[in-house]
């Protein structure tokens, strides 16, 4: 039975619809997760649940261990990961308490995250041209307008840096560029998921407009508003998970599953044995 993921953003911290329901530490080569992973069934299908920030909300994005997050999906057997995200918008037609299914990324982070598995000692280049799993995306988004929630079917997420939010000459910058939505987690989740072969799809759930339209007659945002929406996109993410959990299918036939194939550039005698250790879970199999 195929095992899905579920990453939890700004608001979502648990699933108390879970069934047989346990926390699970999990240990991994690059450190610990945000938090212990929640697993148990829903709608009869295995789920595990990671909450980004940890319950109670306590880690940064920038200060996010994004390799172990996935590394520990991974090793709990998660083929698939639906990423439950916070942004705000920076499309007029775009509003508040509306869904992005994300299909682009642009990356606006300093680097000082860790975003592969690869280096120390081994290469690996991963197709990402495409970088969400289209299959996953499709149910998502076909499920979001079977609940009644006003779905925009693509979308592009900019990754900003955080902590702090836009300048408006940023938030402006960002427009000019066709960008859609703006948050500050997903690129790097998405791009560890594809090097762990792992299906990946954000659910982009609008709180609130970007600063470009907090002009003198824009409604004024404030943060209670803002956490009253991300409350309401809450309750509306968990009714579509539970929806689409039973129509992902037990067998994969996208190409997230196989993205490694021809990915390894180092030869497997120069890899150092740590790091084949370290990677095992990820690369072992093409390294017989």
């Amino acid at each position: 039975m195929a095992k899905i993921g579920v990453i939890g953003g700004s608001g979502l911290y648990d699933v108390k619809e879970l069934e047989a329901k346990k926390w699970v530490k999990v240990t991994t080569p690059f450190g610990s997760p945000s938090d212990d992973y929640l697993t148990g069934k829903l709608e009869g299908c295995d789920l595990v649940f990671l909450p980004r920030h940890a319950r109670g909300h306590k880690i940064l994005p920038s200060e996010l261990n994004y390799r172990a997050n996935i590394y520990g999906m991974k090793k709990l057997g998660v083929e698939w990961i639906i990423s439950v995200s916070a942004v705000g918008s920076l499309k007029e037609a775009i509003k508040p308490l509306d869904i992005v299914i994300v299909d682009q990324f642009v990356d606006r982070t300093n680097q000082a995250r860790k975003t592969t598995f690869f280096g120390d000692g081994v290469c690996g280049h991963i197709g990402f041209a495409d970088p969400i799993c289209s299959g996953l995306s499709k149910i998502l988004y076909e499920v979001a307008k079977e609940q009644g929630a006003t779905v925009h079917k693509s979308g592009t997420y900019i990754n900003m840096e955080g902590p702090a939010f836009s300048t408006k000459a940023e938030s402006n910058l960002y427009r000019s560029w066709g960008m859609d939505i703006i948050g500050m987690t997903n690129m790097a989740e998405a791009r560890l998921a594809r090097e762990a072969e792992i299906c990946y799809a954000t659910m982009a759930m609008v709180t609130d407009y970007d600063c470009w339209r907090q002009v003198e007659d824009a409604e004024h945002v404030t943060i209670d508003m803002i956490i009253e929406n991300l409350m309401k996109n809450v309750d509306t993410a968990k009714r579509i998970i539970k929806s689409a959990i039973g129509k992902i299918p037990q067998k994969r036939a996208c190409s997230c599953a196989t993205a490694l194939k021809d990915g390894i550039i180092t030869s497997s005698k120069f890899i150092p044995e740590k790091k084949k250790e370290e990677l095992n879970l990820i690369i072992g199999k093409y390294l017989k």
